[in-house]
């Protein structure tokens, strides 16, 4: 039963004032990614005593409603960020790199998070985000594998968490490895995981290895449709498997259609949605007016997605649950790092 518009007010109302400050402590501190600011706003309002209680309760309804929905609609207008021209034009050697750094890196993700033995579904998307683009990579396969909300919440603080310490940690070893602007960027776009981490990153480096990380980490994010199409054919071969085997239990005659009807989509409409705008910014008919507003729009409801995100996270429960998670965070964070680096180096030499 959908949720009255007065049940929804308080929470997309709070949204909306914690994105107005994300975007003013941006703007006045450029280095620190809006989207990056909304998570830890988020953060604080559900973990601050004068703050808490307000987001856990009459504010609840519409932060996830925003954590939800929001995030959806943010990935279908994150398409308008990526053109399949500016994809080609990084040639087929750096496309085979990027392509396998992303591979690579989503099992091994996955590898390293059951080890610390952490549940598959959480693994999932950890691995999904770490490897393609944050956050978003993680609604969208949540949605295709109809992983409940609450169950993202974890991911998205570490991929949130993971990110921010790239922006911190990578322009401090261009002068150790003698890296160049192009092979930086490219490392940067190859690794990194969200594009406002990217672009914070890359950016310290100068224009020319802003450009490249831009263009290197869209690839990773073109990825997502993929990505999201094979888990969600595994999903639909398991269920109908499921539903197989329910059918068989019957007594004869009788049919599982129920079950069968509710076999998950193979992609979701979101994700269909997504490379429809990525075919429209491809063809060249938008202006760069509309290009613009279209980023603006992406930034306010993914913007306003992670902070209803982030304000279901308890650091109390976060630091007693959530330390293996930590340490398989940042091992991978340092698994792709090297994977990016390796992949730089050899599409820059």
């Amino acid at each position: 039963m959908p949720l009255g518009k007065d049940r929804l007010l308080p929470g997309l109302l709070t949204a909306a004032l914690a994105l107005a400050a994300a975007f003013l402590v941006h703007s006045l501190v450029p280095v620190l990614p809006a989207m990056t600011l909304a998570v830890v706003l988020g953060l604080l309002a559900a973990n601050l005593p004068g703050t808490a209680v307000w987001v856990a309760g009459r504010a609840r309804p519409g932060l996830d409603f925003a954590g939800k929905h929001f995030m959806r609609a943010g990935i279908v207008v994150l398409g308008l960020k990526v053109s399949i021209m500016d994809v080609m034009g990084l040639g087929w050697l750096a496309l085979l790199l990027v392509a396998g750094v992303v591979l690579v890196s989503f099992v091994g993700t996955y590898v390293i998070s059951r080890v610390f033995r952490l549940p598959a579904e959480t693994s999932l998307l950890i691995a999904t985000g770490f490897s393609i683009c944050g956050a978003s990579a993680i609604g969208a396969m949540a949605a295709v594998r109809r992983i409940r909300h609450v169950d993202t919440v974890l991911p998205v603080a570490l991929v949130t968490l993971c990110g921010t310490l790239a922006i911190g940690v990578l322009p401090l070893l261009v002068h150790p490895l003698q890296l160049t602007p192009l092979a930086f960027g490219a490392w940067t776009g190859a690794s990194v995981h969200d594009v406002g981490q990217v672009v914070a990153t890359a950016q310290t480096a100068g224009t020319t290895a802003l450009g490249i990380a831009v263009v290197v980490k869209l690839t990773r994010v073109l990825l997502l449709a993929p990505v999201v199409a094979a888990a969600g054919v595994h999903q639909r071969f398991s269920a109908a498997k499921a539903a197989g085997k329910a059918a068989a239990s019957l007594p004869p005659g009788t049919l599982a259609a129920s079950s069968m009807e509710r076999l998950p989509p193979v992609i979701p409409l979101f994700v269909l949605g997504f490379m429809a705008m990525v075919g429209l910014r491809s063809s060249g008919w938008l202006p760069p007016a509309a290009l613009d507003a279209g980023a603006g729009v992406q930034d306010i409801l993914l913007g306003a997605a992670l902070f209803g995100l982030g304000s279901a996270v308890r650091i109390r429960t976060l630091l007693h649950t959530g330390a293996r998670a930590l340490s398989a965070a940042l091992a991978a964070w340092l698994l792709i790092a090297l994977l990016g680096l390796a992949a730089a180096l050899l599409m820059t030499a």
